[in-house]
């Protein structure tokens, strides 16, 4: 899909900093970043746009295009509320140009539509989920990621992630109903290295087929150690805090391999 001419300039002095940031050199010019830097020329660099989860009550929005970001895995839908203003906000599967979409308590719960968590019905798949009332979106915004309602108790609601993972989020955060879009993103195939190089990806080199002195891993062979990293830390091992006073909050966790079980 081409890229839409509706988005205004592509080329920012803040995303010109972006791209020599990620060539990951300092002044040394000693490489600080393992298999990732720019390639990208200028031109192609995409301005990353605010999308918004709703938090605009009470007036409705008519959808007025379904446009592509070069800086995510969804689409992005260009809503116009009735007042003149116009918004972006992550385009759900099943969406359509002149669809409108309204937010707030009270709301349809109708795809599009954004609303607190504990008006949403049981069974219910949601994205765009606030973590925090008022904070705005972090969990389930990539293509085709969606997470369920499960259960509703006092303040808390209960949601089921994609990984198999249980989390109780509070009631007053916001969600937007449905599925995010584009889930064929998954399906697409890079067919060469060089589109790689393009999304800022270098070669990786494994372990195995360095010297000792390299890595761990590195010589005739790896000895029957645990896999570890670089610098010798072992595969798997978890790295939560279990302190984190969210800690109380996931009701089950994610399934994990072996490892970490």
């Amino acid at each position: 899909m081409g890229r839409s001419v509706k988005k205004g300039p592509y080329v920012q002095d803040a995303l010109m900093t972006k791209v020599s940031t990620m060539n990951g050199k300092n002044e040394k010019r000693v490489i600080k970043t393992w298999a990732r830097a720019s390639t990208i020329v200028p031109d192609f660099v995409g301005h990353t746009f605010a999308v918004h989860n709703g938090n605009k009550f009470g007036m409705p929005a008519t959808v007025r295009e379904i446009e592509y970001d070069p800086n995510r895995t969804a689409r992005i839908a260009l809503v116009e509320y009735e007042d003149g203003e116009k918004r972006y906000i992550l385009h759900p599967k099943g969406l359509s140009v002149g669809d409108k979409i309204i937010s707030g308590p009270g709301s349809d719960s109708r795809v599009g539509n954004a609303l607190p968590l504990m008006e949403i019905p049981l069974g219910t798949d949601v994205h765009n989920v606030e973590l925090k009332p008022g904070k705005g979106g972090q969990m389930a915004r990539s293509a085709g990621t969606a997470l369920e309602v499960v259960a509703k108790e006092g303040d808390y609601v209960t949601l089921r992630m994609a990984s198999t993972e249980t989390r109780m989020i509070h009631g007053n955060c916001l969600a937007t109903i449905g599925t995010v879009g584009n889930a064929e993103h998954e399906l697409i195939s890079h067919g060469k290295a060089g589109k790689s190089r393009w999304l800022g990806k270098r070669p990786k080199v494994r372990g195995e087929v360095m010297n000792p002195v390299d890595h761990p891993h590195g010589g005739r062979t790896r000895g029957g150690r645990n896999v570890v990293d670089l610098w010798g830390n072992k595969e798997g091992v978890k790295t939560r805090n279990k302190h984190r006073p969210s800690q109380r909050l996931i009701v089950r966790g994610r399934k994990r391999g072996k490892a970490t079980q």
